[in-house]
């Protein structure tokens, strides 16, 4: 039996969004070199109207931010979302990052009660579910931080 073939992988959800495999993953988005707009999902060129240049670079996000707004997902997502059963209601934030980009993610390690806007966070990966062939699927998830950015 070939043991290689049986184990578990982590997989992001959607390729390109994360610098993954990483010892330290980050979000990747696109900048622009002459404007400095800033973009997620990174884009191949820059989408600022007002820019005469459109040649961007990708970058990494900081993995610190502040919870600008959140909302409480009541029900389960579709597939291939696979919820715990009983389904419990988890956040979904929108993170302000040092760079001025929001980001949208789900909420974890934290009670639904406690969120509140101005809150710091922390970019964490963590798995959504498990696919058919009993790989992990991954995405970034925001987990509340005692510190400061």
């Amino acid at each position: 039996m070939n043991t290689a073939s049986s184990e578990k992988k982590q997989i992001p959800a959607v390729e390109g969004l994360l610098t993954w495999p990483s010892e330290d993953p980050r979000i990747i988005a696109s900048k622009c070199k002459s404007c400095g707009s800033i973009r997620f999902p990174k884009g191949f060129i820059c989408h600022n109207p007002h820019c005469k240049e459109k040649e961007v670079e990708e970058v990494h996000l900081s993995k610190h931010g502040t919870l600008y707004s959140y909302a409480i997902q009541h029900y389960p997502p579709p597939p291939p979302y696979h919820p715990p059963d009983p389904f419990v209601p988890y956040g979904i934030g929108w993170v302000e990052l040092p760079e001025g980009i929001r980001i949208a993610g789900m909420m974890t390690q934290c009670d639904v009660k406690d969120l509140r806007v101005g809150l710091n966070v922390e970019m964490v990966i963590e798995k959504i579910y498990d696919d058919e062939q009993g790989n992990e699927v991954i995405t970034w998830k925001w987990k509340p931080t005692q510190g400061g950015n």
